[in-house]
């Protein structure tokens, strides 16, 4: 059992390393470091009320190494949520997921190895591509590598630079890979968000395709719990899937999401798809459970996108300001 006292989490002032943070606050006593870049993903918001005395706020670059060498001595681990991870991003411009997810991780495992400093890597189910919809198989830590985008590319080279930095150089390692996360602070980019700030702004929401692709959806207090689990009982050089057996189509997500929000099941328009979208994503988390005895919580998934509309309801001064930009690029995108 490993016991950390203090520890770096970066990226945690975006949309899952921040509910990382606020879940740490509320279920351990270590003392946070949160290195961000502040980025357009990053917010200074997400932290807000957390306890000045518990968490530190750093703004800075992962590949910034005098930054490094002056943070991962004071810590004992690092739990590395930086990344950029949205694909159609991905897909119009590469340069900086090539930077901040390879790079970027690259600079940090060399400075685990230098301090000798525990490293936990957050990774995507992405990075094994993509499943037939009427397969009944799942995900597990041997299935192949076969990633279809440039994000989920440049996870899967982050994921081998994490095993090889393991094996050759002996860094303490482990690595999650979990499916699609959802809960409060996402960005509006992104699927789950987009479609019920749409219905808030009284817009019509969008759907990619013939709606059937399916994601395994998974809430973000029970990733954060997991990725405790594994950062403190797994075994180092291992690899944990995470999921919640949350799968579900695209279009029924958002119908769902219309009906809570008292609208037509219907009422929304069709766009076309990405390029290479990816058909379907599942999870098989036996390894977390039966090794390490992690369950999730949050099993209801309606109940959990009630919640998370609520959120958003009551929160449109978080959300509002980002929200034009983001509409204006998927209109210059023809989504």
């Amino acid at each position: 059992m490993f016991e950390p006292n203090s520890v770096m989490v970066t990226g945690g002032a975006g949309f899952i390393g921040s509910n990382f943070v606020r879940w740490l606050v509320d279920n351990t006593d270590v003392r946070i470091v949160v290195l961000d870049k502040l980025t357009y993903a990053g917010n200074r918001g997400n932290l807000t009320g957390v306890p000045e005395s518990r968490v530190k706020l750093v703004v800075g670059d992962i590949c910034d190494d005098a930054l490094l060498d002056e943070l991962v001595p004071c810590v004992d681990a690092i739990v590395h949520f930086a990344a950029e991870t949205h694909n159609d991003n991905s897909i119009a411009d590469p340069a900086p997921f090539v930077s901040s997810n390879i790079e970027g991780t690259y600079h940090l495992l060399e400075a685990c190895r230098k301090y000798g400093t525990r490293f936990h890597h957050i990774s995507t189910d992405e990075v094994y591509g993509d499943l037939d919809l009427d397969d009944t198989t799942r995900f597990t830590e041997a299935t192949p590598y076969c990633p279809s985008s440039p994000y989920s590319s440049t996870k899967a080279a982050s994921d081998l630079l994490v095993r090889a930095w393991h094996r050759t150089y002996g860094v303490a390692t482990t690595i999650s890979n979990c499916s699609n996360n959802y809960g409060p602070r996402q960005h509006v980019e992104k699927f789950i968000p987009r479609q019920i700030t749409n219905v808030l702004c009284g817009a019509r929401p969008k759907l990619y395709g013939d709606g059937s692709n399916v994601r395994d959806w998974i809430h973000v207090d029970d990733h954060s719990s997991a990725v405790w689990d594994v950062l403190t009982k797994g075994r180092l050089g291992d690899t944990y899937l995470i999921g919640a057996d949350g799968e579900q189509r695209n279009l029924d997500v958002l119908r769902t999401i219309l009906t809570l929000m008292g609208k037509d099941s219907d009422d929304f328009d069709w766009v076309r798809d990405r390029p290479g979208h990816d058909r379907r994503y599942a999870i098989d988390a036996s390894k977390i459970r039966t090794e390490l005895g992690w369950r999730p919580r949050h099993v209801d998934f309606e109940e959990g996108l009630a919640g998370v509309i609520d959120w958003y309801r009551e929160n449109e001064s978080w959300w509002m300001p980002l929200k034009e930009s983001v509409e204006a690029t998927y209109s210059m995108r023809g989504q």
